[in-house]
């Protein structure tokens, strides 16, 4: 046999093994987000409905949530990889829990101001955060504006406030039957369920925190510690491609909808369309994240945030900001430039 023939041989053989190598598999993610299959989620769910996860090398499962504090919990427990939950309960978390081996970390500022408001019916004669002085307020027990209510009273003189705990579905209808005078939660939401029951947007009164003297960040993508250690890249692959369909959704809001449809096919997607476009407007592509820039923290907000949170909540020990949160991840300063052109 030929010495071209042994070759020709060899290079086929070499050949047809890399064709029956295993393919390289995608790096699985799990991530959680912090509340249901609602407008802002449409975010998240671009990037995987286009393939931006998957070319990043990633294989994301994206699941519903029940609010931001058991998102930190299963972040922290290894459940989940990644999250997307408020602020200020993964502060909460890291400042109970000293010991714990596996703490979140913050790797993405995405709601630049906190959704948290307080709401009201106009004929109750609520319209500003004085009159609440008094007043029976209604939440879930977990509702960040509520947890964050200490900050927002103290900014603005508020006091003898009693409070009516209930499950998320009832908030509205309570504050609607008057069994309650006012509610705290995330502006978009409990503004459209309210219309939801038969109120007009005229006669809501809402009294977002930001607008009122208290400037918390809201929610940012978290990592697990291991996810951190073990896979730096992943994490930084699953931001770039993260903000890449983010993009395009804050440039068409609408259409990302339908991403919406796809994993809850009861949501109203009207209502959900309105809902995501109120979350970019308000919390996203507010004023403060235009000058600050997408996805970083101003650190001295973040600590005066740390210090009130603390105070707030009562936390075991004092929040350390540089213990909950690391721009190490993001993407480079242009890929950042993702914020729609100012209205």
């Amino acid at each position: 046999m030929s010495l071209v023939s042994v070759t020709r041989r060899a290079a086929l053989a070499a050949a047809t093994a890399l064709l029956t190598l295993p393919a390289m598999a995608d790096t699985p993610i799990k991530f959680q987000l912090d509340w249901r299959f609602e407008g802002p989620a449409a975010l998240f769910l671009a990037s995987a409905a286009k393939g931006y996860y998957k070319a990043a090398g990633l294989d994301v499962t994206i699941d519903a949530g029940n609010g931001s504090g058991g998102t930190v919990t299963r972040v922290a427990s290894g459940s989940y990889d990644m999250g997307f939950a408020d602020m200020a309960a993964l502060m909460e978390f890291v400042a109970n829990n000293p010991d714990a081996p596996n703490k979140p970390v913050a790797v993405m500022m995405v709601y630049n101001n906190t959704p948290a408001a307080v709401l009201a019916l106009k004929k109750s004669g609520i319209a500003k955060p004085s009159d609440l002085n008094g007043k029976k307020l209604g939440a879930p027990g977990f509702d960040a504006g509520r947890r964050a209510f200490p900050i927002f009273s103290k900014a603005n003189n508020v006091s003898g406030v009693q409070w009516t705990s209930m499950d998320p579905p009832l908030r509205e209808t309570m504050l609607v039957r008057g069994d309650i005078d006012a509610i705290t939660g995330f502006s978009f939401t409990s503004l459209l369920n309210l219309e939801a029951r038969g109120v007009k947007p005229a006669d809501i009164v809402v009294l977002p925190y930001g607008d009122y003297g208290v400037k918390l960040y809201g929610n940012v993508i978290i990592a697990s510690p291991k996810m951190i250690k073990e896979q730096p890249e992943a994490v930084k692959a699953f931001l770039r491609a993260f903000a890449k369909g983010a993009k395009e959704v804050m440039a068409n809001p609408d259409p990302a909808v339908a991403y919406l449809k796809e994993r809850d096919g009861i949501i109203n997607v009207d209502l959900e369309k309105r809902r995501l476009r109120m979350a970019i407007d308000s919390v996203v592509a507010s004023a403060d994240a235009r000058a600050e820039g997408f996805g970083t923290v101003n650190p001295g907000r973040l600590s005066l945030m740390a210090s009130q949170v603390s105070d707030a909540f009562n936390t075991k020990t004092r929040i350390d900001p540089t213990v909950v949160w690391t721009d190490a991840f993001l993407p480079p300063k242009a890929e950042l430039n993702i914020l729609p052109p100012k209205k």
